[in-house]
């Protein structure tokens, strides 16, 4: 939604007390923008101490649904479940470095604790998990060449982990076969320039939905 230039001209000159007013009541309805602003006006800790908190939370979440495994599905939907704490952190804290490295750590611990259980699964029930892994590497991998270079070179490591847990994963790597994902990329830190073009064309035939 945009607002004219009367509009806000009108809302500028409210007097200081009804201005504040009408500022809490929108935050009332707002928690993610209210957020938001304690982080920037009041929270004294750091962007890189927020996201080592959520690391830290990440990595116990991802050995709580390992222990309670049930399914394919269930799992996906514990993994948004994390997904939606990070886009909310990176929202309030603008971390782009985070929204890549904090989505790298979910997909590397979570397919390292439950490899047994995803071997042990009908690979029927492992179709929908396995796209939205390969959709969210896509997404990641685009992110990362949106980063400075001297950033890129630092997730090398955790995409070659990636990399890796495909190589010896028949339905991983099956499903990003089909869906136009270069294991390789991942192998070698080696993303080409136009992700984000082939990426689109993708989507385009079809693929990852």
């Amino acid at each position: 939604m945009t607002f004219d230039k009367e509009f806000k001209l009108a809302i500028s000159n409210l007097p200081s007390k009804e201005k504040d007013k009408l500022i809490f009541r929108l935050l009332k309805k707002d928690l993610i923008l209210a957020n938001r602003l304690h982080f920037e006006l009041v929270n004294t800790d750091s962007v890189d101490e927020k996201r080592e908190e959520l690391e830290n939370r990440i990595l116990k979440k991802a050995q709580q649904i390992t222990d309670r495994y049930y399914s394919p599905g269930i799992l996906m939907m514990d993994m948004r479940e994390i997904s939606g704490e990070i886009n909310e952190h990176v929202t309030i804290t603008k971390d782009k470095y985070g929204e890549v490295s904090l989505n790298l750590l979910l997909l590397n611990e979570i397919l390292r604790l439950n490899d047994y259980n995803l071997k042990e699964s009908n690979p029927n029930k492992l179709e929908k998990l396995s796209i939205y892994i390969i959709a969210k590497i896509f997404k990641i991998l685009i992110l990362i060449n949106s980063l400075h270079e001297d950033f890129q070179f630092e997730f090398k490591d955790s995409l070659s982990v990636l990399g890796n847990v495909f190589s010896k994963s028949s339905y991983l790597m099956n499903t990003a076969i089909q869906n136009g994902l270069d294991i390789n990329w991942l192998l070698s830190a080696n993303i080409p320039e136009d992700i984000k073009e082939i990426h689109k064309d993708i989507r385009s035939q079809g693929f990852l939905k």
